[in-house]
């Protein structure tokens, strides 16, 4: 009998998840944060995935945090400042062989999950998967990508990998996941936030170049100096590749703003320029763009941190 993939942040990954592991007959179950959300969820009769314009609904059982069944398996995939408080909720259902597949962006959240919850294994997850919610318990296919996992702290792979291949969720297991963190944090930093200032698609970036390949300089030389030279490695064409390729989706980011929701800065560039300050190393460019950022977002009357 598998084990029960328990899925804590009904997000866009998170949905995305749930149902293709559903679609495999592999057994799921959406963990909600009160009874008003189980309510909702059963009314509408489970999440839909939309993929190459066709909806498809998969009635996966929910059940709240609350519930006292043990949980083995969590994907936790809520965004990086609500993981704490999330895992917390569940944290009576957790035992030491409990394993957490944290599918956060950005840095910062996974150790302090890590640090809540000493017993469960941690493992980290970076996607670079494109997808967005159309609506309530809905969520579109919007990229084909990848996802890298990894645990520095037990380099052997897990078991259940299997239930991805057949779940159709192109992986692989990283012996250097911090690497592929770093690079994504880079990566996210030099896209998302200029996405939000100048009001544009991904590709709308193509236009700032100089712009973009300043922070990819103090970006680069940020990673160096924290001791990830292979994160720095060719970034530069790397962001400049990535901003092609997605040139007609808006940033995670960017999708946040428009729908008033709080952004991840503080995971994201708030990271980046307090490791910086940590290492003594100056990051004029960096610096200004949090606080252009952060004055936008007090301007919509949106959280900055």
């Amino acid at each position: 009998m598998s084990t029960t993939w328990h899925v804590l942040g009904a997000g866009s990954l998170g949905t995305l998840w749930a149902t293709r592991l559903a679609r495999a007959g592999l057994p799921v179950r959406l963990v909600l944060r009160n009874d008003a959300r189980l309510q909702a969820y059963r009314n509408a009769g489970g999440l839909t995935l939309v993929e190459q314009g066709q909806a498809q609904c998969y009635p996966i059982p929910g059940e709240t945090a609350d519930s006292p069944e043990p949980i083995k398996r969590l994907l936790l995939a809520c965004k990086a400042y609500d993981a704490e408080a999330a895992v917390s909720s569940v944290a009576h259902r957790l035992g030491d062989e409990s394993e957490l597949i944290l599918l956060q962006n950005g840095l910062g959240s996974q150790d302090a999950v890590a640090n809540c919850m000493p017993q469960a294994r941690c493992i980290s997850a970076s996607s670079t998967e494109g997808a967005f919610r159309d609506g309530d318990w809905r969520v579109v296919f919007a990229g084909h990508g990848y996802t890298w996992l990894g645990d520095p702290a037990h380099p052997v792979a897990p078991f259940w990998l299997d239930d991805l291949a057949a779940a159709g969720i192109p992986h692989a297991w990283s012996a250097d996941i911090l690497t592929r963190l770093w690079r994504k944090l880079a990566l996210n930093c030099a896209i998302n936030p200029l996405t939000v200032l100048h009001h544009c698609k991904n590709g709308g970036l193509q236009e700032h170049r100089c712009e973009v390949a300043t922070l990819c300089a103090e970006l680069t030389d940020l990673l160096e100096r924290c001791g990830q030279p292979a994160a720095a490695e060719d970034l530069q064409p790397e962001v400049e590749r990535v901003i092609q390729a997605t040139a007609a989706n808006y940033s995670s980011m960017y999708q946040d703003v428009s729908n008033r929701r709080r952004t991840e800065i503080s995971y994201l560039l708030g990271y980046a320029c307090k490791v910086a300050q940590r290492h003594e190393l100056t990051v004029p460019h960096l610096e200004q763009l949090r606080q252009r950022l952060i004055v936008h977002l007090h301007n919509l009357g949106l959280p900055s941190d």
